[in-house]
């Protein structure tokens, strides 16, 4: 893959890391915090879509109109789906499976619908980044994902995943095959959650903002940066990068959530956490030589 293509997407993977943990902080607002951090996120880039529109214009046809609206749908229930994991399920079991199986499920839909190869060093970089995933995740215990209570988890995590397989395909499909900019396809796909998600808490906008105390600045940086990061993304595969390559390796992510949290939250740093950094380490270089 093009080393242009790779810095983006590890750029993508350290903005991806900030939001989230700013976003975490605020997980209790639900949609307040998504409605408000989606305003923000909206004006923040409507001069960089506006410009884009007076210079180059848009010819709107309707698979492109399809894709954006699709991309937004499928955006907002995986919100909602992760939500609903967390709140039936351990945050342990949800994440990991969400996280693991969404790569893995992008990479091998694109192997069929963009005729992507994959080759002996990115099915092996696919399998070290969901591993490493796995162990970061769960410390080690993987062997609990399968227990008797850990079902619901499991389900709503697949459910999860399957979501960010789906919005990872069409905006790789509205990028690469219909040509929509990245800035203008994130841009009106976010407009798009953001009128849903108004009408949704409208009947409680006083709660709402009850709810947002203290976390206006987090929303604000969500605001900016979970657009960037995404966008950085969809431009790699613009670019020519294989969705194959860009789903799994954007993941690097939660290595560097780990490691944050270790540096500043005082996690635990234990040998399975480690492993798995460096086998996601592993797994993006050789990503990067297929």
């Amino acid at each position: 893959m093009p080393v242009g293509s790779v810095l983006l997407v590890l750029l993508a993977a350290v903005t991806h890391a900030t939001w989230n943990l700013l976003a975490k902080r605020a997980a209790h607002a639900g949609a307040a915090f998504l409605f408000w951090s989606g305003l923000f996120a909206c004006l923040f880039y409507a001069p960089w879509a506006g410009w884009l529109i007076a210079v180059g214009g848009i010819d709107w046809q309707w698979p492109m109109v399809a894709c954006i609206a699709v991309s937004a749908l499928i955006h907002l229930l995986y919100s909602f789906a992760l939500q609903k994991g967390y709140r039936v399920a351990d945050l342990s079991v949800v994440y990991p499976i969400a996280r693991g199986s969404g790569p893995l499920l992008s990479s091998l839909a694109a192997f069929t619908l963009f005729a992507e190869s994959p080759g002996a060093l990115r099915l092996a970089g696919l399998v070290a980044v969901v591993g490493g995933i796995l162990l970061i995740a769960t410390d080690g215990h993987v062997a609990r994902l399968a227990r008797s209570d850990a079902r619901a988890g499991v389900v709503w995590g697949g459910a999860t995943g399957s979501l960010i397989a789906s919005y990872t395909l069409v905006d790789g499909y509205g990028v690469k095959r219909l040509g929509i900019d990245a800035v203008l396809l994130d841009w009106f796909a976010n407009l798009l959650r953001l009128l849903i998600l108004a009408v949704a808490i409208a009947p409680q906008w006083r709660a709402s903002l009850g709810k947002m105390s203290g976390h206006w600045c987090g929303a604000i940086g969500v605001g900016f940066l979970s657009p960037l990061g995404y966008i950085l993304v969809l431009k790699a595969m613009a670019a020519g990068a294989p969705v194959s390559i860009v789903a799994p390796m954007r993941e690097l992510s939660m290595m560097l959530v780990a490691v944050l949290g270790m540096l500043l939250l005082g996690e635990k740093v234990s040998a399975a956490r480690l492993a798995g950094c460096a086998t996601m380490v592993g797994g993006v270089v050789l990503l990067g030589l297929s």
